[in-house]
């Protein structure tokens, strides 16, 4: 296999990664935090945050995960699900700085950057459903 053949799979490995850790904060959420969803919704409410941020981070990590692997409308997908990880960062950054070895900012800015390349990459191949104008 060639390298341009190669790169071509670029979108659908980065879609693959990005769905299976949005699956994987899910199942975080669900089985493995203490408290369960409940205990992580009211989070947000002990932090400041709006009534409606919990609500919209939870359908942006459901979307990423039932959405990104299949490749329905991946880019779409990834520039919704962006604020939601760069006010992750924020977050992080703010309370624990930047390291990742300190709970920091530095694995959701990762993150983000690569919901930034799957926007610019396209759907890829065997994606379901692309948006109008997707060049992969």
């Amino acid at each position: 296999m060639n390298l341009d053949r190669a790169a071509r799979y670029a979108p659908l490995l980065l879609r693959v990664l990005l769905g299976s850790l949005f699956i994987a904060h899910l199942y975080w959420k669900f089985a493995i935090l203490p408290g369960g969803l409940p205990r992580w919704w009211a989070g947000f409410a002990s932090n400041g945050y709006p009534w409606f941020v919990p609500g919209y981070v939870f359908s942006a990590e459901l979307a990423g995960a039932l959405l990104l692997i299949p490749g329905i409308h991946a880019r779409w997908v990834s520039l919704y699900v962006l604020p939601m990880m760069l006010g992750a960062t924020q977050f992080w950054a703010v309370r624990k700085g930047f390291y990742f070895t300190g709970a920091g900012a530095e694995l959701p800015l990762v993150w983000s950057v690569l919901l930034v390349l799957q926007v610019m990459l396209g759907d890829g191949p065997y994606a379901l459903r692309s948006h109008r104008g997707s060049t992969a």
